[in-house]
Parts: structure tokens; sequence; C-alpha cells
């Protein structure tokens, strides 16, 4: 083993010599080739190493396009453009980033890749959410700007396996805390194993983490990590779900990133954005009123904007509207201010650290449409040199703003009907999430609950 290959052990990111190293000294024996679906989920395959390293390396891999057109439950569904029984459900090539190469410690002599999904004539696939990003970055790149980004998730952990949550329809569910462990020290210990296996596993993986601590809900945690460009960051964002899942099985618990599990706290998920120009030097900080420059003004008065039209790219999930609720620390009200966590936008930091916190997104986001959606707003905010409004002083729920919208319908219907989403981002990929919408909204109206049974079973 060469010594770049022993660095690689610490950094967690691997060149392809690195990996080949791995290889040949029998450490390494599986690769995992993954995309991120339309749902923000890794997909993809297992490879043996030998024929990721002489094939996949060069030519990439195909899977069938359904993968960016199926519901939650992979159920073939009607009305994409791109993938159906008429068009014969083709293939579609994942072609590797191998800057995205790392190795994943939870899983024994396993390293991964992710993906830009192309059609098999090497054309990007539009529909992607890591193409939908790469194209607003790109957007970015022509004024000379690059975006910089975090993402805050939170989960709840139970002690079920997910085998046992399943049987159970995820049902009296056992969380690993009994109550509130909001910044506890004491509390977290308790199931402080499991939250040590993650960071260690996700340092392990090339990510940087800064802190774990305990949230509102019972059992609610949030581990938080670095920024890092916006690609970057979203590539880590998903990498990091699916291996906490993986983790948190291997220690027979269970964890969701829903956004919201029950009637208390939900999953946020705040994304923090800032922006830097051609030199890396910081471009939000200036000499006008809060210590903004011009282009800061703009952005946040493009994120006000765009936020009603664009909050499906931010909520896409009939759930996510449920933690929009008064007094929960999610935000009810289209409104900024200063360290104010009542609003949907939070201006946190000052001087180079100044950025926008939105605090709209739950658990559930997938990061990639989130964060092209945040970067369209504020392109949008910057090219039509919009005025930002005052910030608001106080509590953001019980003042006059304008309303987030609070379901799946009226956001869907607010995005299709968006001139601005269909500029930043095409028809082709507008009407492929309004389909995903269409699809999911189709779903949930056809299902009796629980909630209609015990309303009604008797007393009706």
């Amino acid at each position: 083993m060469n010594p770049g290959a022993t660095v690689a052990f610490t950094t967690g990111k691997l060149t392809v010599q690195e990996l080949r190293d791995l290889v040949a000294g029998g450490q390494i024996d599986t690769v995992l080739v993954a995309i991120t679906d339309m749902q923000g989920r890794l997909q993809g395959k297992r490879c043996g190493a030998r024929y990721f390293l002489e094939e996949v390396v060069q030519h990439g891999t195909e899977g069938c396009n359904y993968l960016l057109a199926v519901d939650v439950d992979m159920n073939t569904v009607d009305g994409y453009a791109m993938s159906s029984w008429e068009s014969g459900y083709g293939d579609l090539l994942m072609a590797p980033d191998l800057d995205t190469l790392r190795l994943l410690p939870w899983l024994d002599g396993t390293a991964l890749v992710l993906c830009d999904v192309q059609w098999l004539d090497g054309q990007p696939m539009p529909a992607s959410p890591r193409q939908i990003l790469k194209a607003q970055l790109d957007r970015l790149a022509e004024r000379g700007l690059t975006a910089y980004v975090g993402t805050e998730l939170e989960f709840i952990v139970f002690n079920d396996t997910f085998e046992q949550a399943w049987s159970q329809s995820y049902r009296d569910l056992d969380p690993a805390n009994q109550y509130n462990v909001d910044y506890s020290l004491l509390g977290t210990s308790r199931i402080e194993p499991l939250l040590r296996d993650i960071r260690i596993a996700m340092e392990g993986a090339g990510l940087y983490v800064e802190s774990a601590k305990g949230e509102c809900n019972l059992g609610q945690q949030e581990i938080a990590f670095r920024y890092a460009e916006a690609l970057a960051t979203c590539d880590n964002h998903s990498i990091y779900k699916t291996g906490a899942k993986e983790i948190a099985a291997k220690h027979g618990k269970s964890l969701t990133f829903m956004a919201k599990y029950d009637e208390r706290e939900g999953n946020s998920c705040h994304i923090h954005l800032s922006f830097r120009g051609p030199g890396g030097e910081p471009v939000l900080a200036g000499d006008r009123e809060h210590g903004f420059s011009l282009l800061m003004e703009q952005f946040i008065a493009g994120q006000l904007a765009c936020l009603p039209e664009l909050t499906y790219l931010l909520a896409p999930n009939i759930n996510s509207y449920k933690r929009f609720q008064p007094g929960s620390f999610a935000p009810t009200a289209v409104a900024w201010g200063l360290d104010n966590r009542t609003c949907a936008l939070r201006v946190v930091g000052h001087g180079q650290s100044l950025r926008v916190e939105n605090r709209l997104p739950g658990g559930d986001v997938n990061p990639y449409l989130a964060v092209a959606a945040l970067i369209a707003s504020g392109l949008h905010g910057i090219e039509n040199e919009l005025e930002l409004e005052p910030l608001l002083a106080g509590n953001a729920y019980t003042s006059d703003k304008p309303h987030v919208p609070t379901t799946l319908r009226e956001a869907s219907a607010l995005f299709g009907g968006s001139k601005i989403a269909r500029e930043a981002f095409g028809d082709d990929v507008v009407d492929h999430y309004l389909n995903a919408a269409r699809v999911e909204l189709d779903a949930y109206d056809a299902v009796v609950t629980d909630w209609e049974r015990i309303r009604g079973f008797e007393r009706l």
C-alpha cells in the first residue's frame, strides 16, 4: 500500500489509484455505484471492486430509467415523459463522479461513488436532482459566484429495530429518550454509543463533523456537519442519511428523518447558504444597513419573492406541511429577521460568516432540489434588482406576513403556475416534478386513515 492509501483511511476520500491499492491489498472488495433519486435517496448497484476499476470508471453502468419516475414505494406510475411502459422503460447511464469516491467505514470492505445521471448517449438527464442543482450552480458561476451550503438534519431515534417498527406499522414505538433532551448532555449520553458511531463513521467517509445535540421531541437528535461547496454538501447529506440508518440498524435501533412523525416537534433541515466571489471572498457582507451588501439585500428579497412558488421543492411530501404550526420552531410566515427563529428566513453571522438560514425544509427534503430552489430564488432577486423589505422584529407567527403554503396541493399548484420556476428549471423539470406531486396526492386521497376510523367507526 502506498502512502496515499494510508492517508485515505484517515480522510475518507479516495483517488482511483488509492482505491486500486486498497483492492490489491484485499481491504476493499465492493464499490457502491449510486445516484440520488427524486426522493433524495441513494439508489444503485453493488459492484465488484475489480469490475468497477476495469469497466465502470471508464464507461459507467446502466440502470432502469424508472429510477427517476417511481413513487416512494418504487411503484411504476404514469404521467412521466422520460420513462413509461410505452417507451419500454429503457436504461439510464450512471456516470461516476470520481471526486466523490470514498470509503464507507460502516460497511466492511466497501467504497462508494456518486454518479451523474445521463442518457445512454451521454447527454445529461434534466430530471436528475444532481443535474438540476448543477444547472443552477452553472448560472451562479456565470456571475463569478460560488455557493456554500450547510444542512442541519434532525432525526428521531427509537429502541425498536426497523423490522419491528415495520411490523407495528410504525405505531407505539419506544423513543430513545422519554423527555425533551434539547441541549441535554445527560439525555444524549444515553444513546451516545449510536451517536458516536455515526460521527466517527461519517468522518471516515470524508464528512466534517461539527457537533451532536439533543432536540425537543422524544428521542430527537441532530448531528451537524461543516459547510462546504453546495454540491459537496448535498452529496454528503444524502450519504449521511443512508449511513445513519444503516448504523442505527447495526445497533438494533431505528431512526426517522420524516418531517412530522407525531404531534410533537417535527424534524427540520435548516439550510444555510452564502455566496463567495471569484477569489473566494465573501460577497454578502457590506457597508449597507445591517452590515449587508447590495447583493445580500437582493438575495434575501429574491428568497422572499419566490418562497411560496418554490416551496414544493423545499417541502416535497404530504407530511412535510404538518410541520408548519405556530410556535413549533417551524416557520409559517414568509418573512425575514436577524437571528429570529420565528421567520422563514433567519439571517445569522456577521462579516465573513454572514449567511441566510432557510428554516422551511424538513428532514424529508431532497437537498439537491432545495438548494437549487434557493439559488434560483437568489438569482431572481439579483437579476431583477429586487428591493429588500424591512426586517420583521418580534413574533412572525402572529404577524400579518403572507403564510407559507399549507398543503402539498397548494404548493404544487403554485409551483406548476410559476413563471419563475419554468424559467429557472425548464418546463420538462417542472412538469416532471408536478407529476410526482400528483402521484402522491392521488395515493393519499385514496387512503382511509386511522384518524378517520377512530372518529367515524362508531360515532358517525
